[in-house]
């Protein structure tokens, strides 16, 4: 029999793994996924003038700027842009407390101890998606904007997807040149590429291996109900 895994805690674990994920793959330094390699490279920057500017800070200010553009786009404002950003500021707050804390394991920087950590970061942010991927709360702006110029464009949404990431990792790419220089890469290296090739093989067998395990639904169905409306 299949045990009960709620949608809500569902969303609360995804958010922590992706967190943990993404906290982790910053220390490791081998490259970030393509997604969070923009709000990565701002907070490397502005927080060279502004100390008190961090990555989870980044990461809710850009996934706004996201969400503004979206609106834009599609010509109406809808509910699910504000609730995406109460996901995006959540996770933010959880990212910053995660470095916090990581920063308090000592670390030599030698490369099994990075390549230790980034392979964590890559487990839990495919980990964390596909939790993420079997609740009915809003997800991060990233996802968000996938799906709904999607819909209103009517274009293939793995195909809109895979066009999102490579223009997010060419973003990456050109902010590391804009404010690093040429002859250094930050954010994007090959720990990149190799989460971009892997990762969504990694979500997919997190969801096979779940599916059989658990039965998601819902433990506030007012609230979901009202989430879908």
């Amino acid at each position: 029999m299949k045990k009960t895994f709620y949608c809500e805690a569902a969303y609360a674990v995804g958010i922590v793994f992706l967190a943990l994920g993404s906290a982790v793959m910053a220390r490791a330094d081998f490259g970030m996924s393509m997604v969070v390699a923009p709000a990565y490279l701002l907070h490397l920057k502005i927080s060279q003038y502004l100390s008190f500017y961090t990555f989870g800070m980044s990461e809710y200010v850009l996934q706004a700027v996201l969400l503004i553009a979206m609106t834009i786009l599609l010509g109406r404002f809808k509910k699910s842009s504000l609730f995406s950003f109460v996901t995006a500021v959540i996770y933010g707050f959880t990212l910053d407390g995660l470095i916090a804390l990581i920063g308090l394991i000592p670390f030599g920087g030698s490369l099994p101890e990075r390549t230790v950590y980034y392979l964590i970061g890559l487990l839990a942010c495919g980990f964390g998606v596909a939790c993420l991927f079997h609740t009915y709360l809003p997800p991060e702006a990233y996802e968000l904007f996938v799906k709904e110029i999607s819909a209103k464009y009517g274009t293939d949404i793995h195909k809109t997807k895979t066009i999102y990431d490579c223009v997010s990792c060419l973003a990456g790419v050109i902010l590391s040149f804009a404010f690093f220089g040429f002859g250094r890469f930050e954010g994007v290296k090959w720990g990149t590429i190799v989460c971009a090739a892997v990762n969504g093989w990694l979500i997919s067998r997190f969801s096979k291996w779940m599916e059989p395990r658990f039965e998601f639904k819902a433990a506030l169905p007012a609230l979901q109900e009202f989430m879908s409306r």
